[in-house]
């Protein structure tokens, strides 16, 4: 397993320590941008940009219908994208506005969608604020500086390979370059490896789980400048050259920024709802009545 996969294994297993979601809200509820939004002119929320029937509709109507999950358009131009935004706004507040004429709002089960809604939406709020307070360029780069101390440095070596169809061949192929010719001129010649064959062999600095496993044991005991005896694997015979040896460089701060402050913004959200839990007393009932849990331990 390469480093890099290990140091996102570590951030995991630090998540998993909590219950991942604490509830279905939680579940459906994103975590707070993991990098900071592109510099953008500001823009007034309050400005009014079409009206219907004297009804106004504002930049922050605007903002608020483009961060609506049904409403994203990936691949459609921002110029587009606000036209069909501003379409959108009008007809929602003609169809509201109609709605409301034809008393589609007086029943109980709209005042139960609209409690729903509204619960939602501060919880989403309350969420993304804890989320935004936790993510901070210092916690980032201490949780990444504690997960690299914690994580083993793994070896990985450059080797180069030639590739034949038989087991002759390879002794014949390790005869010659034991001998003394020059290991990638002979790959280039003899090495039935596409991928490799034009750079001399050369694949690389690659860990033990990249390899098929005879191919990782014969190339991890080599010392560098050894040569392999013949190697058999499911794509035929290989001998083997190891260039170097070394401890895989830990992934940097960059490269793992955005999962470091992924992680920090769940953890937050997470905290904050097992929290709410823990000083709660919550009752659920079964079909028939009889409470089945009580406050949270």
């Amino acid at each position: 397993m390469s480093r890099s996969l290990t140091f996102r294994k570590s951030l995991l297993t630090l998540s998993v320590a909590l219950p991942f979601m604490a509830g279905a809200a939680l579940a459906q509820t994103p975590p707070a941008p993991a990098t900071s939004p592109a510099v953008v002119p500001a823009v007034d929320p309050a400005k009014v940009i079409a009206r219907v029937n004297g009804v106004d509709i504002t930049e922050g109507d605007l903002a608020l219908a483009a961060e609506d999950p049904a409403l994203q358009m990936p691949n459609v131009p921002e110029a587009q994208k606000r036209d069909l935004l501003t379409g959108y706004m009008i007809d929602l507040k003609l169809g509201a506005k109609a709605a409301e004429a034809a008393k589609v709002g007086s029943g109980a089960e709209f005042a139960r969608k609209l409690a729903y809604n509204r619960d939602k939406t501060l919880l989403d709020e309350y969420l993304d604020q804890e989320a935004k307070k936790a993510v901070t360029p210092e916690a980032a780069r201490k949780l990444y500086d504690e997960t690299v101390k914690s994580v083993p440095a793994e070896q990985e070596v450059r080797a180069r390979h030639i590739l034949v169809e038989n087991e002759d061949e390879a002794k014949t192929i390790a005869t010659r370059v034991k001998g003394g010719e020059d290991f990638a001129k002979v790959a280039g010649e003899a090495s039935k490896d596409p991928g490799s064959k034009t750079d001399g062999g050369d694949l690389g600095f690659f860990t033990k789980d990249r390899m098929v496993e005879p191919f990782a044991e014969a190339a991890f005991k080599l010392e560098p400048g050894q040569i392999s005896d013949p190697v058999k694997s499911q794509f035929g015979w290989h001998v083997i050259k190891v260039e170097e040896k070394r401890a895989k460089p830990a992934p940097t701060f960059d490269e793992t920024k955005d999962q470091v402050e992924t992680y920090l913004a769940r953890k937050a959200q997470q905290d904050l709802i097992m929290g709410l839990r823990k000083n709660a007393k919550i009752e659920r009932l079964d079909d028939k009545g009889d409470l089945v849990e009580q406050k949270q331990q």
